[in-house]
């Protein structure tokens, strides 16, 4: 088959292997329940210490060994500004190295259909609100995370390349900012919503009378929680085709004051908040257009406080596991 030949998505096969690369991660934990739920049975995952995905023979060795004939890729080094700020070579080399392995041993084993999951820091850091799918490679990134957006773009050209060569229907979804179970809690590598549930909760229980956070708090962005997004992958592996990656998320968007503030009200906490405007916002405003997603009949489904409220309860009763 090559690239225009007719593939029409339908049920896949609840029986056939299906591997799911970072299966403990937030998204690749839910991708693992979701599918558990819709009655696979053959659902492989391995953890770093058992596959080291940077390591290529090792890779190639796993999928010729395993014959998956579905994937997918949600294992990435991932991190908030900080984090991505900090180390951008990781960011680039790590996540391009994982993504070239995985993607070329998928193809040499001839996998059927495989997802790629990107992140919505691969738009340009100005783009139109809310950001369309065609706003790819239209502008400069945001500088705080363009090495990781980078190493994401590479991963869906390297898709679209693969649909053009060798005519395999494998698809891309970039996700809003995600969070749930299994999110990363530390303090100096989480993301902004993991990172003010910890920085709260901590201060309940501290009794501290005030929280700082960094930037003004003026920032705008969009949530999903994890098992969205896992249903959202599922959604799009048996009804979706086409080059072009498929942003998902809620369509709707907060401040970071918000956010703040309602992690505030479910943690219990009620002294001052204050923020520390010497540090970065990054990205003013970063909502997706969800159009193309909501055509093929998916929409999210958990209230943002709601998720809020599981992700809390989570978090507290995994807190002495975390990653510090």
């Amino acid at each position: 088959m090559t690239e225009g030949l007719q593939f029409s998505p339908t049920e896949l096969d609840r029986d056939a292997t299906f591997y799911v690369a970072g299966h403990r991660g937030l998204v690749g934990s839910a991708i693992v329940r979701r599918l558990e739920a819709a009655g696979f049975h053959n659902i492989v995952g391995k953890t770093s210490n058992e596959l080291d995905l940077k390591n290529r023979d090792a890779v190639f060795d796993f999928f010729a060994a395993e014959k998956p004939a579905y994937v997918v890729l949600a294992a990435a080094k991932v991190g908030g500004i900080l984090a991505n700020s900090t180390y951008p070579v990781d960011f680039l080399s790590d996540n391009v190295r994982i993504q070239v392995n995985v993607l070329d041993a998928a193809r040499e084993s001839e996998v059927e259909r495989l997802l790629f999951l990107g992140s919505s820091c691969i738009y340009p850091k100005f783009a139109k609100q809310p950001i369309r799918e065609d706003s790819l490679l239209t502008g400069a990134l945001e500088p705080t995370n363009d090495a990781y957006a980078i190493a994401k773009i590479t991963g869906i050209l390297h898709v679209q390349a693969v649909r053009r060569q060798y005519g395999l229907p494998w698809i891309s979804a970039m996700p809003t900012n995600l969070y749930g179970p299994n999110d990363n809690f530390s303090r100096t590598g989480s993301h902004v919503l993991p990172a003010l549930i910890r920085r709260y909760d901590e201060a309940v229980a501290e009794g501290a009378s005030s929280v700082t956070n960094w930037g003004t708090g003026t920032p705008r962005r969009e949530f999903l929680h994890a098992d969205d997004m896992a249903d959202a992958c599922l959604h799009l592996l048996e009804h979706y085709d086409g080059p072009q990656q498929v942003n998902v998320g809620s369509g709707t968007d907060v401040t970071i004051r918000d956010i703040a503030d309602t992690i505030a009200s479910v943690v219990g906490y009620d002294g001052e908040t204050r923020w520390d405007k010497t540090k970065p916002d990054g990205t003013p405003q970063k909502l997706l257009d969800v159009s193309k997603l909501t055509q093929t009949g998916w929409t999210s489904k958990i209230d943002l406080r709601e998720g809020l409220e599981r992700t809390v309860a989570w978090y507290r009763e995994h807190v002495n596991d975390l990653r510090i």
